[in-house]
């Protein structure tokens, strides 16, 4: 699927089908410093669900996240994007296929919100979609709820004002694979369940989503399917229901807990035992 130059324009990549092989990390290997940090991972993710990846910290789940943007080299394996190796992609085309969420987003020259939600729209220029930017911006601002900052330099804004005008710019980038390296990290409870919210609304909608969580309950009430890992390594895949057990919790994370089914939501809720 690439994007190939039309005149003095270029083209629009076709969007996903539902349940298409979006991404796949297939065995995949890291060594950074000669310290392995991922082994033998393999997992995908597909049009029109959110798939998270758990664990504790240190379990490798950011340097996966990593691997599949092409910010981290992996030392074996291989990671596809929309059925194309990862590296056979060029910049541009990749900002035109998937919108990357950093866990840290500083901005330290002094962009308005409204300017860094813009950027999202940078890959669009000289494509047709580019008549779609007001709209796409001022969607994003409102979903995320930041209308009141729009006008605020990034530097002058919380964490947590910071992380949604990150998330907003995303947003607004529109490229139908979302991935998002812990973004409700510096939110307080509202926000955080707005921001899966707006990424469950995004997979209804035809996107892959993949988010890496500590909350293991915000896992559980918003993906469809769980990576869980553990010191670099997968542990296993599935539904929140097959993952998320007392005892594999538990063990993973070296701490009991309980799991209950929510009276009225029906949802799972991870209770530590203390």
């Amino acid at each position: 699927m690439s994007v190939p130059i039309v005149g003095r324009r270029f083209a629009v990549p076709e969007p996903l089908a539902p349940g298409e092989l979006a991404i796949e990390a297939s065995s995949v290997g890291v060594v950074i410093d000669g310290k392995r940090i991922l082994h033998d991972v393999t997992l995908d993710a597909r049009a029109g669900e959110v798939h998270a990846l758990i664990g504790p910290n240190g379990a490798g789940k950011s340097t996966l996240l990593a691997t599949i943007t092409g910010d981290q080299t992996v030392t074996e394996g291989r990671i596809t994007v929309a059925g194309r190796p990862l590296q056979a992609w060029s910049a541009r085309e990749l900002s035109r296929r998937r919108a990357v969420l950093l866990q840290h987003n500083d901005v330290f020259f002094p962009f308005t919100v409204q300017q860094v939600v813009e950027m999202g729209r940078a890959p669009w220029q000289r494509t047709e979609l580019e008549r779609d930017d007001d709209e796409a911006v001022a969607a994003a601002i409102a979903e995320t709820d930041i209308a009141r900052l729009s006008g605020r330099q990034v530097p002058s804004l919380s964490g947590g004002e910071r992380a949604r005008a990150a998330l907003a710019r995303v947003l607004a980038q529109r490229t139908g694979i979302l991935l998002l390296d812990e973004p409700t990290a510096a939110l307080d409870l509202r926000h955080q369940e707005d921001v899966l919210r707006l990424a469950r609304d995004a997979a209804a909608a035809g996107d892959a989503v993949i988010v890496v969580l500590h909350d293991l309950n915000l896992a559980a009430a918003y993906a469809d399917r769980i990576s869980l890992l553990e010191q670099g390594r997968l542990v296993t895949t599935g539904s929140p229901a097959e993952v998320l057990t007392a005892e594999r919790i538990t063990e993973v994370y070296r701490y009991p807990v309980e799991v209950v089914t929510h009276p009225t939501s029906g949802a799972l809720v991870i209770l530590p035992i203390r």
